[in-house]
């Protein structure tokens, strides 16, 4: 790989390597070089100010501390509740089901087809939703069926089977 550059009119190419890479003109800036003298204009107290935690040595503030007004995470009203013993399903619709019927003509989809063809990973649950329709008759196999979709396979002439 080679560097272009061009001086004088002339092209000149250098073999690029390690000693010659240099960061993008701009996205470098010199660090405040501080506690080196008052005439560098950030001697004596180094940019921390007088007195104070702030201006000792090992002072470190905690994460939303706000100088001992009540911090925004505390003042904000909590909202919502989650269950610690939910269960998480992840949903299948039956438009879906149907497209992948179509796509490899299959009569029977269980837990297993629905992991080969990747919507479900093996330690998921997994619930049939009831967005789309089903014209094909099938036999879902599934850990859990909404009602409006254990309605249209019942009425498409398939069945369901619950895990």
């Amino acid at each position: 790989m080679y560097l272009f550059s061009e001086s004088e009119g002339q092209h000149k190419f250098k073999k690029m390597n390690l000693s010659n890479l240099k960061p993008a003109v701009g996205s470098t800036k010199n660090s405040k070089r501080i506690g080196r003298g008052t005439g560098s204009g950030r001697g004596g107290t180094s940019t921390r100010g007088h007195k104070g935690a702030g201006s000792r040595s090992g002072h470190k503030t905690k994460i939303g501390f706000e100088g001992g007004q009540m911090p925004l995470q505390r003042r904000v009203p909590k909202v919502g509740f989650k269950p610690i013993n939910r269960t998480e399903y992840v949903g299948v619709n039956l438009d879906v089901l149907q497209a992948l019927a179509e796509k490899h003509s299959l009569t029977t989809i269980d837990f297993a087809a629905l992991q080969a063809h990747g919507l479900a990973s093996k330690n998921d649950l997994v619930k049939i939703l009831g967005r789309g329709e089903v014209k094909a008759k099938l036999e879902i196999t599934a850990h859990a069926f909404s009602a409006t979709a254990q309605k249209a396979i019942e009425a498409a002439g398939g069945s369901i089977v619950k895990l």
